[in-house]
């Protein structure tokens, strides 16, 4: 089975190589397979997230001891705005992009995803918009006003020099790349599905990716607007959040926790969307209420919009606006619980295999509920007024977003990198990541809670001796450096395990949906033959067909009476690939430099325009690549 090579393109320059080799840094510099962008966003990615730990140590050895002098009250700021900062847009984002990327089109048996230029063109702006918001560490104006940019803190009158005009500008860069992926995934698991997949036969992680993808979509332009709005206000003296000037500070709370909380969401949903598919895997069973669990990520996703107010609780809103959030904020916390009890019931029974990516899980479970016991206790006003700005704060959204979020994703690392490598992360190594990395977690932010509850606030950068903070302070910086060790523990898996390869066929684990019915690593094409769908987890009844009577009979399956197979078999018998490009890359470094132009002059932004004219009319015109005849 071959594939049609690679066209010339009819506008690219010579001094290019042309972009149809499989091997070398051109072929991922021009590719469109979704499995390479994939990679590329889960390299890049955990690059940041090995910089915002280094940061968060360093804003731990300040706090370790009273009147600490360590670091700078401007460094300390500086760090405490870049590590919430690159946390959340560098790396949970972009590493549940790198799981979206590789596993939708495999999930639902497609061979790439809907737009695959505009996938890489999403990673691309990805790249240079994170190295753009931190070239301010190279200039010496490192952003300084937290990851939320409170006005009018955020403005100049208060924040002279560049440092907030580097993170507002590299946050609308990268919202381009954010809406881009969204409006890629939700088309493809929409339209590319194999035939007979009706929605409810579509595995738990591509429906939690198709809710992310839905808010991805209205919730980063409500960011965008807020951004430009403060881009203005800091280049061009417009006055969107300047009282004296006629503006609102207030507005830029309503507008940013109107996309932040649903921000919330997109970072959860996706860990939510892996442990559904690592806990049915180990336990032997189908996932326990498959329509309870998706239609409670639809409806977090829906009611993520009606709770962004209990952040500003403290505000001075009047007892009304109050009233109506703390109770929004009080039922959001019932389709999450209601997937905490499918899970349980999805272990309750089940032949369970205590392997590292199924611990991961686990703790995913256990913190995430802790995580969001305390959210749950912020949707009292006169508790939240309590705890506003102290350092439980800081321990809820870490039980939620590390605790939740990352020990979730690391779950789906161990599961699926047999598929993506075709061999296996050694076990024993793994053990020893989730124990350093969950007792670490627990030593560093479980006494912040106690910390909170005794008054510390958040965002200072020392404190006083008499205030009893020292012991729970010191506890969390040792915590925070064995959590380090386990992060360290992975890299070596990583390096020891591409050393030692322990091969992994097709199916390592017994998995129950599509992606394991293909090689390990999948070939470019990922099927050779578009799979055709019956039931949900199909390829477990292809496996095991003497199992259907049984779960029929537990009402666990529906029999396929409306969802008839389509004559249309997305023409399997072809293998359509599209050709590689430099398009993409191109128009990325002139989004890059136009960001840039911002930063510096109107000259820049002028070099911008011809690249980015050059990327448009360059992809527009480049020849696509039909089904080769051949192909049989």
């Amino acid at each position: 089975m071959t594939t049609k090579p690679a066209t010339k393109s009819l506008v690219f320059p010579r001094f290019f190589p042309r972009p149809n080799s499989k091997t070398g840094i051109w072929s991922w510099i021009a590719t469109v397979d979704h499995k390479k962008i994939g990679t590329l966003y889960g390299i890049t990615s955990f690059f940041w997230f090995i910089v915002a730990g280094l940061e968060a140590l360093l804003i731990r050895i300040q706090l370790s001891q009273a009147n600490n002098d360590f670091l700078s009250p401007d460094m300390y700021n500086s760090l405490f705005t870049m590590h919430g900062t690159t946390m959340i847009f560098l790396v949970v984002m972009p590493l549940s992009a790198a799981f979206f990327n590789w596993l939708i089109p495999l999930q639902i048996g497609a061979r790439d995803v809907a737009f695959p230029r505009l996938n890489a063109l999403s990673y691309w702006i990805f790249l240079f918009g994170s190295i753009l918001i931190n070239f301010s560490w190279i200039t010496g104006e490192a952003p300084n006003g937290g990851w939320f940019g409170y006005a009018p803190n955020s403005g100049v009158t208060f924040n002279p020099g560049k440092g907030m005009t580097y993170w507002v500008v590299g946050l609308n860069v990268l919202g381009i790349s954010s809406i881009a992926a969204g409006l890629n995934f939700v088309t493809t698991i929409i339209n590319m599905r194999a035939p007979g997949m009706s929605m409810f036969k579509m595995p738990i992680f591509t429906w939690m990716t198709l809710v992310t993808s839905i808010l991805i979509i209205l919730a980063l332009p409500i960011l965008a607007v807020a951004g430009i709005q403060l881009q203005t206000d800091r280049i061009y003296g417009t006055h969107f959040f300047n009282s004296l000037g006629g503006g609102d500070p207030v507005m830029w709370q309503h507008i940013f926790w109107l996309f932040g909380h649903p921000e919330v969401y997109i970072l959860i949903l996706p860990a939510m969307g892996i442990v559904s598919e690592v806990l049915p895997t180990f336990a032997r069973k189908p996932i326990f209420g498959y329509s309870f669990v998706v239609f409670a990520g639809a409806i977090i996703g829906f009611m993520g919009w009606f709770v962004w107010s209990h952040h500003m609780f403290t505000v001075g809103l009047g007892p009304a606006a109050n009233s109506a959030f703390s109770i929004s904020t009080m039922l959001i916390a019932v389709p999450t619980g209601i997937k905490i009890f499918n899970w349980l019931g999805t272990l309750w029974g089940g032949s369970i295999r205590f392997n590292t990516a199924m611990l991961f899980s686990l703790g995913f479970i256990a913190m995430f509920t802790i995580g969001g016991l305390s959210g749950v206790m912020h949707a009292s006003p006169p508790t939240d007024a309590q705890q506003q700005d102290t350092y439980f704060v800081v321990a809820h959204f870490h039980y939620v977003l590390f605790g939740g979020a990352l020990l979730g994703i690391f779950s789906g690392i161990y599961f699926w990198w047999p598929k993506f490598t075709g061999y296996f992360l050694n076990e024993k190594i793994g053990k020893l990541n989730f124990i350093f990395m969950l007792v670490g977690f627990n030593i560093q932010f479980g006494p912040m809670h106690w910390l909170g509850m005794d008054g510390m606030p958040r965002r200072i950068y020392t404190y006083a001796e008499n205030m009893g903070w020292e012991g729970s302070n010191l506890a969390a910086t040792i915590g925070g450096f064995i959590l380090g060790i386990g992060v360290l523990l992975f890299i070596y898996n990583v390096i020891y395990s591409m050393i030692h390869k322990e091969v992994a066929g097709a199916d390592p684990w017994d998995g129950r949906t599509l992606e394991w019915s293909t090689s390990s690593p999948p070939p470019e094409h990922d099927f050779d033959e578009i799979p055709q769908v019956k039931f949900r987890d199909d390829f477990w009844f292809k496996k095991y067909p003497e199992t259907i009577k049984e779960y029929y009979e537990h009402g666990e399956i529906e029999e396929d009476t409306e969802d008839k197979l389509s004559e249309k078999s997305n023409h399997e018998d072809e293998i359509h690939l599209p050709d590689m490009s430099y398009y993409p890359f191109i128009l990325g470094v002139g989004i890059a430099i136009l960001g840039a132009g911002f930063l510096s002059n109107i000259y820049i932004i002028a070099i911008s325009v011809p690249i980015m004219i050059w990327g448009m009319l360059g992809w527009s015109m480049e020849p696509v690549n039909d089904p080769h005849p051949d192909n049989h």
